[in-house]
């Protein structure tokens, strides 16, 4: 591997340094972080992964690949965004975030490559950390998880064992198109030449896109429902694979939607072996069950019940609303609501605002985020009484004051908005970065 000159950094100096790269915006294409690996003699060539693409479920997706392939004995790297709480979340091997002093040191060696003049965006030089750090602690595995669209996405300089589109529904449309087929292309640009496709996704002219682009490219095509199903239980699913029949397999991942999720997960595990990959039913079963992934249904105490969940677009929030309606019993539903201004706000507000005794609204201390003022006005119509909380700590504190031990507070709206509660709730255990 080609040696890059470092320029030596300090973590927070790293830190600092990609956080001032996200004035460059959303910027897609590849040549920028092909460059960057190409610096660094490409070492993502030849390299094992798993891609991961879709509108919801991606991280839960990957999140039980990645814990079935550990529990296999592999030894697996995992890319995921956005963190939640600290930078280094985005990248882990076994479950263990990357060393804060390697982040220093990567980032040095990458700026010294980088052209100020044309500097690249944040997820590019993420990306390429990632995948130069996976590639160097000689992963068996990598679980990619796609950052926005497909096609022209910095993941996409990978070439999978396996690609996975989860589903499709609208988000981010300023960037991906409006209509769920505009989407759907974006997405299937995920697919190459001869690698297996499989996705869980339902709309037909979604999948009519998919299927031509396989047809296209070479690429087999399978789906959850036709070619692997599955039946549910309140807690267990039973898997009907391609081959596998498992059953009473237990999920350690919470919520109905998770369901989908597990079997799609399965079908990737079962293409995976068919490549040679050793795995065992009991590897499965213990995979499925100790996968974790926070901030996804998670909840943080039980009297009052409190629980965290970062939906945050109208298809995230409709599983989450029926996954509350069927899986919790509660007396009063108590709402904390932080949402991203460039989000889908009234739908999203729609969606769950009704299920509400009562409505905090409050941001979290990101850019991008709505203000309360602007969710109280448009939530006004759907007739639930709320206030406005300047600051997640004081809505927080503001819900677990109102709340007896039979109520829910429920925080949720953003990924952003359930990270910084997090810190709130536990300092210790989920201790932010200083730079933010």
């Amino acid at each position: 591997m080609q040696s890059v000159q470092r320029k030596k950094m300090s973590y927070e100096q790293a830190v600092e340094y990609l956080y001032s790269l996200q004035k460059y915006g959303i910027k897609f294409g590849l040549s920028k972080t092909s460059n960057l690996l190409k610096a660094f003699g490409n070492p993502h060539r030849g390299q094992r992964y798993v891609h991961i693409a879709g509108t919801n479920g991606k991280g839960s997706v990957a999140a039980m690949v990645e814990s079935i392939l550990r529990n296999s004995g592999l030894k697996v790297g995992f890319y995921s965004s956005p963190h939640l709480v600290r930078f280094t979340e985005r990248f882990r091997i076994n479950g263990k975030e990357i060393p804060s002093e390697t982040v220093a040191s990567l980032v040095g060696e990458l700026r010294a490559v980088i052209n100020p003049t044309h500097p690249p965006t944040f997820f590019e030089v993420t990306t390429a950390l990632g995948l130069i750090y996976f590639a160097r602690e000689k992963v068996d595995f990598a679980v990619i998880e796609v950052g926005m669209g497909g096609k022209l996405d910095a993941t996409n300089v990978i070439r999978p064992e396996v690609s996975v589109i989860t589903n499709i529904s609208l988000d981010h449309q300023v960037f991906l198109g409006r209509t769920l087929t505009e989407i759907a292309g974006e997405k299937a640009g995920i697919i190459k030449r001869g690698i297996d496709l499989i996705t869980a996704a339902i709309q037909p002219p979604v999948l009519e896109v998919f299927r031509k682009t396989c047809e296209d490219k070479g690429a087999p095509f399978w789906r959850v429902g036709q070619d692997i199903r599955y039946r549910a239980t309140e807690d267990k699913i039973n898997y009907y694979g391609f081959k596998w029949k498992l059953k009473d397999l237990e999920l350690g991942l919470a919520g109905n939607y998770q369901h989908r999720n597990g079997v799609l997960a399965l079908g990737v595990m079962e293409l995976l072996e068919r490549g040679g990959v050793q795995v065992s039913k009991d590897h499965i079963r213990e995979g499925l069950k100790s996968a974790y992934w926070p901030g996804r249904l998670q909840v943080v105490s039980r009297e009052p019940l409190l629980i965290l969940d970062g939906a945050h677009n109208p298809g995230a929030i409709h599983c989450l609303s029926e996954s509350i309606r069927g899986g919790f019993r509660y007396k009063r539903l108590i709402l904390v609501l932080g949402i991203m201004a460039d989000k889908d706000v009234p739908t999203i507000l729609r969606g769950i605002v009704p299920m509400a005794n009562y409505v905090v609204f409050t941001r979290p201390e990101y850019y991008r985020a709505a203000a309360p003022e602007t969710l109280m006005q448009k939530a006004l119509p759907l007739g639930k009484p709320g206030e406005i909380q300047p600051t997640l700590a004081k809505a927080i504190g503001k819900a677990k004051r109102m709340a007896d031990r039979k109520d829910l507070i429920l925080v949720t709206g953003s990924l952003f908005t359930v990270g910084e509660a997090m810190a709130v709730l536990d300092p210790k255990r989920y201790k932010p970065d200083s730079i933010r």
